[in-house]
Order: structure tokens, then C-alpha cells, then sequence
């Protein structure tokens, strides 16, 4: 039977970080989150059994003050993520939160820290891949066992245009539509496999790559599904790649005077990226994504959350990871 461990949780009251607390849970382990306060929602949708303290991941003080707390932990779990990709909010979420987490951990007794990363960082064009990619090396220097999980896309970013299709309007494609695949991941399948990184010894100072169940899946095959779902003719309009190209273009001039411009810039670029690249496993070889080499984990299948959300049983927060 796996040992009960005393694991910090960041990044909890995501989706994914509240799977994961809830699976930590139910494995027995004691899990304390360290969340921002608010008033009208204390718990932030985290189960009953998870320890609350409230503070600022940002703050190393307040980390270590309101977090840590000068207790023994066993283990760190992060699912901690910038929300916009920025480079400001990446490298200060990414990098330096995680970097300070780190070395408060290690005072604290952690002896194993588990790592929710991103698949896209096999090939970092962006300042928030580079910034995951400059901790996940502090990381695996510091002595510390790791499991650095590299996830594909997660349902909720595959799942902005369910509305749009089922009021009638087309699916938007880039390209043909073809130009990408991905093994879409739900929040509680990857909830488990982050947790199991405790207890599998083969889950140990590796880096992870882990997509959902199925053969991978591409953008006009995730429309092609909603349309069975609807009873519908399948309506699909073409976005051509060079127009993010012009908006890049346009908002990188206009960047060079006004920093918000700037963020704009990037975070145009991020959609170019998830455009143009797949979320699968890079073959260094050949320079090209392999679903093949790409390891799948769970049950839960895209198809079967859009076939959730069309009947009101779930709800998705997209937040920033809405494409369109």
C-alpha cells in the first residue's frame, strides 16, 4: 500500500489543480494548497479535506510565511501555470515562483516534487516555454527526485467553438484544418497520473509525456465530432495561417510603443503556435510529431465532453485558453 505523504499543492484551484487534490485525497495523502483569498468562495471549488492557506505564490515570503509555514512536507505537486503566456507573467509564474517554491521545498523536507509542465516546450518559441524549460532544469539539478509531466492539449482548450457550432455558426479552421493533431487529455485523467507520480517508482526523475486515450486527433476531426453530435451538416471556414501572420506583424510594430501592444504581439503568437504545432511528441530525428511515440493515459475521450457540455451537464471555464 503507497505511504501516506504531506504534499504542498500549487496551483490548486485550477482544474486541473482541484482533480488533482481530489485524487491526492483519495489516495490518503495529506494535502495542504496555498491559494489566493477570496471571501465569497474560500475553498475555491477544492474538496473538503484539503488543508486552505491563504498567501501569495508570487511572494517568496508569503510562501514560505503563509505556505510553508516552517512545516515538513514530503512532497511538492505543482500544476501552477501563467494564465496569459505573457513574457512578464511567464517568466515571473513559470520561472521564478516554481524557482522559489524549490528552495523553500527543500528546507522544508521535500524530498520529491512533481511537475505539471507542457508538451509545446520540445520546441520553445514562446517566453513562457522558455521560462518552464529555464525551472524544469533547476529542477532536475537540484538533486531533488522529479517527475516533470509534459502534458498535451487539455479538453477545456479544445472545447471554444461547442457554443459557436451549436448555434449554427461554422467551425473555424486553420488551414484545412489538417495542419495539426493532439491526444486531448481530461482534467481527471491527468489529476491521477500526476498523482500516481508519487507512489510509481518508474514515474522517477523522468520527463513525461502523457496524452489522453485514442489515436490522435486533429482540429477538423474535433469539428467533424460535434457535427455527429449535433445532427448536423458538417459547416466549417478557413482561417489562413499568414492572417495571425499580418496581426503579429501589425501588433510587434506597434509593441515597440505600448507595452500592453507588446503582450498582444505575444500572445498572438501563441495562437500562431497552437496553429501550426502539434501536441505530441517531437521526434528529434526527424524534426516531426509522432502520435505514436506519444503515450496515452485514461478513459475520458474528447468526444464524450463535448457530448457533456451540449447537454449542460458540465461546464467549461476557458479562460485564457480559448484560441477563437
Amino acid at each position: 500500500m503507497p505511504k501516506r505523504q504531506r504534499v504542498f499543492l500549487l496551483g490548486a484551484t485550477g482544474t486541473i489543480g482541484r482533480a488533482t487534490a481530489t485524487v491526492l485525497l483519495a489516495k490518503g495523502h495529506e494535502v495542504v494548497c496555498l491559494v489566493r483569498a477570496k471571501p465569497n468562495d474560500p475553498r475555491r471549488g477544492l474538496p473538503q479535506g484539503v488543508t486552505l492557506r491563504f498567501g501569495d505564490v508570487t511572494d517568496p515570503a508569503s510562501l514560505e510565511r503563509d505556505g510553508f509555514a516552517d512545516e515538513r512536507f514530503d512532497a511538492l505537486v505543482s500544476c501552477l501555470a501563467s494564465r496569459s503566456g505573457a513574457p512578464k507573467d511567464a517568466w515571473a509564474i513559470d520561472h521564478r515562483a516554481h524557482s522559489e517554491a524549490l528552495r523553500i521545498a527543500k528546507a522544508a523536507g521535500v524530498c520529491h516534487v512533481v511537475l505539471l509542465s507542457a508538451i509545446c516546450v520540445q520546441r520553445p518559441l514562446l517566453a513562457f516555454q522558455q521560462a518552464k524549460l529555464a525551472f524544469e532544469a533547476e529542477l532536475t539539478a537540484s538533486g531533488l527526485t522529479y517527475s516533470i509531466v509534459r502534458a498535451t492539449a487539455f479538453f477545456k482548450s479544445l472545447s471554444g467553438q461547442v457554443a459557436r457550432v451549436q448555434a449554427g455558426k461554422p467551425f473555424l479552421l486553420f488551414g484545412d484544418g489538417n495542419l495539426t493533431a493532439c491526444k486531448p487529455i481530461s482534467d481527471a485523467n491527468l489529476g491521477t497520473f500526476l498523482a500516481e507520480c508519487l507512489d510509481d517508482p518508474t514515474r522517477h526523475n523522468r520527463i513525461l509525456p502523457i496524452g489522453g486515450p485514442g489515436p490522435a486527433i486533429t482540429p477538423k476531426e474535433q469539428g467533424a465530432a460535434l457535427f455527429t453530435l449535433l445532427n448536423q451538416t458538417p459547416k466549417y471556414r478557413s482561417v489562413p495561417v499568414g492572417f495571425l501572420d499580418g496581426i503579429i506583424a501589425v501588433l510587434s510594430w506597434l509593441g515597440k510603443l505600448s507595452p500592453k501592444l507588446r503582450d498582444k504581439a505575444e500572445l498572438a503568437r501563441i495562437g500562431r503556435y497552437y496553429a501550426t504545432e502539434s501536441m505530441l511528441v517531437l521526434n528529434p530525428a526527424t524534426g516531426r510529431y509522432d502520435a505514436n511515440a506519444t503515450p496515452s493515459t485514461g478513459k475520458d475521450r474528447l468526444v464524450d465532453h463535448y457530448a457533456s457540455l451540449l447537454r449542460g451537464e458540465v461546464t467549461t471555464d476557458l479562460g485564457e485558453h480559448a484560441i477563437f
